[in-house]
């Protein structure tokens, strides 16, 4: 496993994304503690969303950038058809293939088009700098999965997790 691979599905730089996610149930995971912006199922989402559309732009399917920065978080109808145990299924699913991606060493050097904001030029980066892109944006929407966890007393989970 390479670096980059580890940072995006294991435990390169912080707790693992399944160890993150571990042991939450789904009434949990819908609130949101005083203060918050958004709720664990809200951040998963989001993670989840952009995931895919790295996928897809990986594959050359050039998927939209969304028009605003709330498209990119679900929206009360989005949380009510998806449970949160298949939103964990669908992001884990999705992280395999950033994560075989990132194996494939072979095409992460290949320019791929990725749109951008409305009204601004597509931008053409490597598959590598998008997967790093992927992973810094996970490595901080997991990090507000912690701090979430830890306002609400959850945290550290079973398996283990950093306390610092």
């Amino acid at each position: 496993m390479n670096e980059l691979e580890q940072v995006l599905t294991s435990d390169a730089a912080a707790a693992a994304p399944a160890h993150i996610l571990e042991g939450l149930s789904d009434d949990l995971v819908h609130r949101v503690p005083p203060g918050a912006p958004h709720s664990i199922y809200e951040e998963l989402w989001h993670i989840t969303f952009w995931q895919q559309v790295t996928i897809d732009w990986i594959m050359g399917i050039e998927t939209p950038f969304p028009p605003s920065p709330r498209d990119g978080f679900p929206t009360v109808l989005d949380a009510e058809r998806e449970y949160w145990q298949r939103l964990c299924a669908r992001f884990f699913s999705g992280n395999m293939l950033a994560g075989a991606a990132a194996r494939n060493t072979s095409r992460l050097e290949q320019p791929i088009r990725c749109p951008s904001r409305p009204g601004e030029p597509v931008r053409v980066m490597t598959v590598r700098e998008q997967l790093e892109n992927l992973a810094a944006h996970n490595a901080y929407h997991f990090g507000r999965i912690v701090l979430l966890r830890q306002i609400l007393g959850v945290w550290p989970p079973r398996s283990g997790g950093y306390t610092w």
